[in-house]
Protein backbone atom coordinates (compact mmCIF):
# COMPACT_ATOMS: atom_id res chain seq x y z
CA UNK A 1 0.00 0.00 0.00
CA UNK A 2 2.81 2.27 0.52
CA UNK A 3 4.02 2.18 -3.40
CA UNK A 4 0.56 3.16 -3.98
CA UNK A 5 0.76 6.40 -1.54
CA UNK A 6 4.27 6.54 -3.06
CA UNK A 7 2.98 7.10 -6.92
CA UNK A 8 -0.18 9.08 -5.67
CA UNK A 9 2.01 11.31 -4.52
CA UNK A 10 4.00 11.86 -6.91
CA UNK A 11 1.14 12.49 -9.14
CA UNK A 12 0.13 14.97 -7.03
CA UNK A 13 3.39 16.61 -6.89
CA UNK A 14 2.93 17.22 -10.11
CA UNK A 15 -0.46 18.72 -10.46
CA UNK A 16 -2.70 15.33 -11.43
CA UNK A 17 -5.62 14.75 -9.67
CA UNK A 18 -5.76 11.88 -7.02
CA UNK A 19 -10.06 10.16 -8.21
CA UNK A 20 -10.89 7.06 -6.69
CA UNK A 21 -10.73 5.46 -10.61
CA UNK A 22 -7.03 6.03 -10.76
CA UNK A 23 -6.57 4.78 -6.99
CA UNK A 24 -8.13 1.75 -8.36
CA UNK A 25 -5.73 1.38 -11.44
CA UNK A 26 -2.98 1.89 -9.45
CA UNK A 27 -3.94 -0.33 -6.83
CA UNK A 28 -4.85 -3.32 -9.51
CA UNK A 29 -0.89 -2.68 -10.97
CA UNK A 30 0.24 -2.70 -7.90
CA UNK A 31 -1.36 -5.73 -6.41
CA UNK A 32 -1.36 -8.26 -9.82
CA UNK A 33 1.87 -10.56 -9.29
CA UNK A 34 2.16 -10.75 -13.39
CA UNK A 35 1.87 -8.04 -15.92
CA UNK A 36 -1.79 -7.07 -15.72
CA UNK A 37 -3.74 -6.26 -19.24
CA UNK A 38 -5.92 -3.07 -19.36
CA UNK A 39 -8.62 -5.11 -19.65
CA UNK A 40 -8.37 -7.02 -16.43
CA UNK A 41 -7.07 -3.93 -14.51
CA UNK A 42 -10.90 -2.47 -16.04
CA UNK A 43 -12.69 -5.54 -15.30
CA UNK A 44 -11.46 -5.41 -11.27
CA UNK A 45 -12.15 -1.41 -11.21
CA UNK A 46 -15.51 -1.65 -12.61
CA UNK A 47 -16.80 -4.37 -9.59
CA UNK A 48 -15.91 -1.61 -7.17
CA UNK A 49 -17.00 1.45 -9.76
CA UNK A 50 -19.30 0.77 -11.87
CA UNK A 51 -19.03 4.13 -13.77
CA UNK A 52 -15.82 3.97 -14.84
CA UNK A 53 -15.27 3.60 -18.84
CA UNK A 54 -12.35 1.78 -19.83
CA UNK A 55 -11.47 4.98 -21.70
CA UNK A 56 -10.25 6.13 -18.41
CA UNK A 57 -8.76 2.70 -17.65
CA UNK A 58 -6.71 3.85 -20.68
CA UNK A 59 -5.66 7.54 -20.05
CA UNK A 60 -4.49 6.25 -16.51
CA UNK A 61 -1.93 3.62 -18.20
CA UNK A 62 -1.12 6.33 -20.91
CA UNK A 63 -0.26 8.94 -17.86
CA UNK A 64 1.61 6.62 -15.58
CA UNK A 65 3.71 5.28 -18.60
CA UNK A 66 4.53 9.08 -19.52
CA UNK A 67 5.80 9.70 -15.98
CA UNK A 68 7.92 6.40 -15.94
CA UNK A 69 5.79 5.23 -13.20
CA UNK A 70 5.18 1.52 -15.05
CA UNK A 71 6.30 0.21 -17.49
CA UNK A 72 4.21 -1.65 -20.80
CA UNK A 73 5.57 -4.55 -22.16
CA UNK A 74 4.34 -6.36 -25.74
CA UNK A 75 4.11 -10.21 -24.46
CA UNK A 76 3.08 -11.27 -28.17
CA UNK A 77 -0.06 -11.76 -29.58
CA UNK A 78 -1.86 -8.52 -29.19
CA UNK A 79 -1.12 -9.16 -25.08
CA UNK A 80 0.04 -5.87 -23.61
CA UNK A 81 0.81 -5.95 -20.19
CA UNK A 82 2.01 -3.47 -17.41
CA UNK A 83 4.11 -3.27 -14.53
CA UNK A 84 4.85 -0.82 -11.47
CA UNK A 85 8.20 0.74 -11.85
CA UNK A 86 9.16 0.35 -8.43
CA UNK A 87 8.87 -3.81 -9.12
CA UNK A 88 12.23 -3.78 -10.41
CA UNK A 89 13.70 -4.33 -13.88
CA UNK A 90 12.66 -7.56 -15.53
CA UNK A 91 13.16 -9.33 -18.80
CA UNK A 92 10.82 -12.26 -20.47
CA UNK A 93 11.94 -15.10 -22.75
CA UNK A 94 8.65 -15.84 -24.30
CA UNK A 95 7.68 -19.15 -25.88
CA UNK A 96 6.51 -18.34 -29.67
CA UNK A 97 5.06 -21.97 -29.46
CA UNK A 98 3.41 -22.39 -25.88
CA UNK A 99 3.61 -18.93 -25.10
CA UNK A 100 5.26 -19.76 -21.91
CA UNK A 101 6.79 -16.69 -20.03
CA UNK A 102 10.47 -17.58 -18.32
CA UNK A 103 11.63 -14.20 -15.67
CA UNK A 104 14.84 -13.36 -16.81
CA UNK A 105 17.10 -10.71 -14.40
CA UNK A 106 18.82 -7.31 -15.96
CA UNK A 107 21.81 -8.56 -15.14
CA UNK A 108 21.13 -10.94 -17.87
CA UNK A 109 21.54 -8.66 -20.59
CA UNK A 110 24.51 -6.35 -19.48
CA UNK A 111 26.28 -7.28 -22.23
CA UNK A 112 24.26 -6.62 -24.92
CA UNK A 113 24.19 -3.35 -23.53
CA UNK A 114 28.15 -3.18 -23.44
CA UNK A 115 28.11 -4.44 -27.16
CA UNK A 116 25.74 -1.80 -28.10
CA UNK A 117 27.01 0.88 -26.72
CA UNK A 118 30.76 -0.29 -28.06
CA UNK A 119 29.91 -1.23 -32.05
CA UNK A 120 26.91 1.19 -32.35
CA UNK A 121 27.84 3.88 -29.50
CA UNK A 122 24.18 3.49 -28.61
CA UNK A 123 22.94 3.74 -25.06
CA UNK A 124 19.75 1.25 -25.05
CA UNK A 125 17.55 1.10 -22.22
CA UNK A 126 17.04 -2.05 -21.42
CA UNK A 127 14.58 -1.96 -18.40
CA UNK A 128 11.39 -4.28 -19.54
CA UNK A 129 12.47 -5.91 -22.62
CA UNK A 130 10.76 -9.43 -23.96
CA UNK A 131 12.19 -11.60 -26.24
CA UNK A 132 10.85 -14.27 -28.34
CA UNK A 133 12.12 -17.87 -29.15
CA UNK A 134 11.53 -21.73 -28.35
CA UNK A 135 11.73 -22.49 -24.38
CA UNK A 136 13.39 -25.59 -23.97
CA UNK A 137 10.49 -28.21 -23.86
CA UNK A 138 9.74 -26.53 -27.43
CA UNK A 139 12.84 -26.85 -28.93
CA UNK A 140 13.02 -30.84 -27.97
CA UNK A 141 9.34 -31.65 -29.58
Amino acid sequence: MDSIRDIASQLSRKGYRITPQRMMILESIENSDTHIAAEDIYAQVIKKYPRVNISTVYRTLDLLKQLGLIYEIDLGEGKIGYHPENKGHHHHLICRKCNAIIDINESALFSVKAVLLQAFNFDADLKHLALFGLCEKCRED
